[in-house]
């Protein structure tokens, strides 16, 4: 099916599933509230917001009796540790990305939040819900008395906020520098020391040095979080984030606790919000983009091909690697680029050039 097949098909199921559930007396149940606790502020553009709109749009499906109570990052736990409060049962649920989780799961699990050198955000999410990828990520998070759903999706990210332009790979060696999930591991490669560092905590770090550049997600999120003023050349394409997925990670045992008609509410609100947040940051990121580059002099620089090359080439090999040493890993990965081979003759014959004109 096509993106846009996809998205209508979604929004039309999701839609009919919500006046059903409104329109009927069927869901009464008695009150229910939770705990969530949010790895992104709510002031965050797209990121954030998505969070207490996922709460809200519960609330209204319920005739408010089921209520989702957003905790700002750290009001309970820390960002980075939504994964053991939500497997506790501390809270019921967190807002999150499944490259936070890689302190407990290994590498492997930011395959589900994005691949660099990926496919675009149809084929991804083709992968991840009808080609087996969410399934192997469910079957993990069993494990720890957890489940997951999708709840934000996004294209195309920056690759990297720096202070000066980069004349070549030599000049990454030894630079300090916040990165992201799988991209990480390409960047070690390149001899950048990197470190994971959540949204509100990177521009701190990057204003004292702790780190020399950063890379976070894209130009609407990135100007809110002001990398500009330290960081003046901003690079391209996100070669590390085609397509970028975050999710609402639940305990188990508290979600296998509610009605049927709550547990259809949370996932027709979760995907509600995969749709919403991508047409969203895509029509303002342009402005955005031209905002930073006018307003506060930010040089907006693109890799040359021979340096994505080695990027890629680098990215191959921590394929090899991490998938001799790690069966996780290992299981993702050959799931991932079998689905691709697969989805590979209907995505070129159905691609179209910049242009066929002369």
């Amino acid at each position: 099916m096509s993106f846009r097949k996809t998205l209508r098909a979604l929004a039309l199921g999701g839609t009919a599933l919500a006046v059903a559930l409104t329109a009927s007396n069927a869901y009464a149940q008695g009150r229910v509230k939770w705990k969530m606790q949010s790895a992104f502020g709510s002031t965050l553009p797209h990121l954030g917001t998505s969070g207490p709109r996922f709460t809200k749009d519960v609330e209204r499906l319920s005739d408010g009796k089921f209520q989702i109570k957003f905790y700002e990052p750290g009001a309970l736990v820390p960002a980075l540790e939504c994964f053991d409060a939500a497997s506790k049962g501390s809270v019921e649920a967190c807002w999150t990305t499944p490259g936070y989780h890689t302190g407990k799961l290994g590498t492997g699990v930011a395959f589900f939040t994005a691949v660099p050198f990926g496919p675009q955000i149809g084929e991804f999410l083709a992968w991840k819900w009808h080609g087996g990828g969410n399934a192997i990520r469910d079957k993990k998070y069993a494990e720890f008395g957890l489940m997951a759903f999708d709840m934000f999706c996004i294209g195309p990210e920056t690759s990297g906020w720096f202070k000066q332009p980069v004349g070549s790979l030599d000049e990454l060696k030894g630079m300090k520098m916040r990165f992201f999930g799988l991209g990480a591991r390409v960047m070690q490669k390149m001899g950048v020391s990197t470190q994971l560092l959540a949204g509100a905590d990177i521009y701190p770090a990057l204003e004292k040095g702790v780190i020399d550049a950063t890379e976070f997600s894209m130009p609407d999120i990135d100007q809110n979080l002001g990398f500009y003023k330290i960081a003046k050349n901003n690079y391209y394409p996100g070669w590390h984030q085609q397509v970028s997925c975050s999710e609402l990670l639940l305990n188990r045992d508290a979600f296998n606790k509610l009605s049927d008609q709550y547990k259809a509410m949370v996932e027709v609100a979760t995907q509600a919000q995969v749709i919403v947040t991508y047409a969203d940051t895509e029509a303002k990121n342009p402005a955005a983009m031209n905002n930073m580059l006018s307003q506060y002099g930010v040089t907006n620089r693109r890799w040359d091909d021979a340096t994505l090359a080695q990027f890629e080439a680098a990215w191959r090999e921590v394929v090899k690697e991490e998938s001799a040493k790690d069966p996780f890993f290992k299981e993702i990965a050959d799931s991932y680029f079998s689905f691709r081979d697969v989805y590979r003759g209907w995505g070129e014959a159905q691609s179209l050039k910049g242009t066929y004109l002369k």
